[in-house]
């Protein structure tokens, strides 16, 4: 078999090894272990060239020398080497006798390990080079045209190999971006699902609908106040649903729920290797909401360190992820919420003044249920509506009584309590009219103390429990206890023994 049909062959080998690798550290193995098998010299490398340090990194480094002075992840910079001159002419380069003539700044080095010739050829694909190809060899003199001509070969093939993991990682990275976008705004899609929050006539909210309104067509910060519950979310939804930017994401963030010590990653992301855990890099939620809206819910619990970055972010518009090197632009309408005082975080030191100053551009704050009552029936009746669909219930409207004890209740919780009532009573309801149990609200001037229940059929238990006892277990009749709960008779009886109820002894010796 002559020359020409060896070097053939290997290189057809090559060709249909690397193009069979999926990830990039798979390709260096699979380039290390084909150079090892085709080309018969003492060093052998691959170099691709690093933007940020202006250099070529090396990334595979094959050599049977006794003494290796560049090894793998070296840099070598751009000017003055032999690599750079290959990357800016896209053009072979041969030094044939290293110990007569050393002409760039790694010569020095190849002559210490103790090589007499180097060869240098770019890795070219669409007239782009990739990086270098450098093999070295012990003896001096120039390669014939064969030689050359077969290493040139090699080197298009690592290039397009690396060319195609490199486009098969990116699309990998589009696609699990866009995978946690879409979890995003699924979330969001659910948030956004029920819009009980915005619903309302009263002075004080139309004129919190009205900033927003004005607001939204801008590009101004807005921070959003108010107590827990009063639909912060929902309101930064409707300023990014008003805005130009409505048809781009909307990302939000729950400051309060980021893991300690992650947070500054979640936020701005991080490159591969930036901690123990840090397999690839990952784009944090500023990069996510670029073009949009970026939500930061409690923005009082990010921590004092991280403030600072996020402030020079809203400043500058440029995000740093962990372990980077290079500023990124952003473009992002930031809207803050938050039911703490900041103020009074600033004076006890948990919170940037300067931070406060930059996110309170445009302040909204939300008004507590109980200062809006005239609201209460328009959204209790709109909750109904959502649950009766969604639990497949009869229920209708709401007991006149039951309206009145809702509007005269304090709500702690705000419109969140206000749905979680008016869904625990659709649960429990299986009549046209909703009767809310005032045993259903929790006094807003007493604490409560006894344990939640576990789950809906805990609920349900001692719910039924405390209408059995408030009847003295009369089942049927006035007054009895399925009359209480709406059920027939036999339905009650059904539900008392599928759940294990058991009269008291005591209630029985009275009767």
């Amino acid at each position: 078999m002559g020359s020409i049909e060896r070097n053939y062959r290997a290189l057809l080998n090559v060709a249909i090894e690397l193009n069979s690798q999926r990830d990039t550290k798979n390709l260096w193995q699979a380039i290390t272990e084909q150079i090892n098998q085709v080309l018969p010299w003492a060093r052998a490398s691959v170099t691709l060239y690093d933007r940020e340090a202006d250099g070529f990194r090396f990334y595979v480094v094959a050599t049977n020398l006794s003494k290796v002075v560049l090894q793998q992840h070296s840099v070598i910079p751009r000017s003055g080497s032999g690599m750079g001159w290959v990357w800016d002419h896209k053009k072979i380069h041969v030094r044939a006798d290293l110990k007569q003539e050393r002409v760039f700044l790694e010569d020095q080095w190849y002559m210490e390990e103790g090589l007499g010739r180097m060869i240098n050829l770019p890795l070219l694909v669409r007239e782009k080079c990739l990086g270098v190809l450098n093999i070295g060899s012990v003896d001096s003199g120039n390669p014939d045209s064969d030689t050359l001509e077969f290493l040139a070969q090699v080197a298009m093939q690592i290039a397009y190999a690396i060319d195609h993991v490199q486009a098969y990682e990116e699309n990998n990275r589009l696609r699990e971006q866009l995978a946690r976008e879409n979890v995003y705004l699924v979330e969001e899609l659910k948030l956004t699902k029920n819009f009980g929050a915005m619903v309302g006539k009263s002075q004080v909210f139309q004129h919190v609908l009205e900033l927003a309104r004005e607001v939204a067509p801008t590009t101004s910060t807005v921070l959003i106040t108010g107590e827990t519950g009063t639909g912060k979310e929902l309101l930064a939804q409707a300023i990014h649903d008003w805005s130009l930017r409505g048809n781009k994401p909307f990302i939000r963030v729950n400051c309060a729920a980021l893991p300690m010590g992650l947070v500054e990653s979640e936020l701005f992301g991080h490159e591969r290797g930036a901690f123990t855990g840090a397999d690839s890099r990952r784009e944090g939620r500023f990069e996510l909401a670029h073009g949009g809206t970026l939500l930061l819910d409690e923005i009082g619990e990010i921590p004092m360190e991280v403030q600072a970055k996020l402030l020079r972010v809203l400043q500058d518009g440029m995000v740093d992820r962990v372990g980077g090197k290079q500023s990124i632009p952003v473009d992002i309408r930031l809207v803050a919420s938050t039911n703490a005082d900041l103020t009074s975080a600033i004076e006890q030191g948990r919170f940037r003044a300067d931070l406060f100053y930059r996110l309170h551009v445009f302040p909204i704050t939300i008004p507590p249920l109980r200062t809006r009552p005239e609201d209460i029936p328009e959204l209790a009746q709109h909750f109904l509506e959502h649950y009766r669909n969604k639990l497949k219930r009869p229920c209708e409207t709401i007991e006149r009584d039951s309206l009145e004890r809702l509007i005269r209740y304090g709500w702690p919780g705000n419109i969140r309590e206000l749905e979680n009532v008016i869904e625990r009573a659709v649960i429990l309801s299986h009549q046209q009219i909703l009767r809310i149990d005032e045993r259903l609200l929790i006094p807003y001037s007493t604490k409560f103390e006894p344990k939640a229940p576990a789950g809906l059929i805990d609920f349900e238990r001692q719910h039924i429990l405390q209408t059995l006892a408030s009847s003295n277990w009369q089942i049927e009749g006035g007054g009895g206890a399925a009359e209480q709960l709406g059920l027939a008779p036999s339905t009650l009886r059904s539900r008392i023994k599928k759940l294990g109820l058991r009269r008291p002894t005591s209630s029985i010796s009275k009767k």
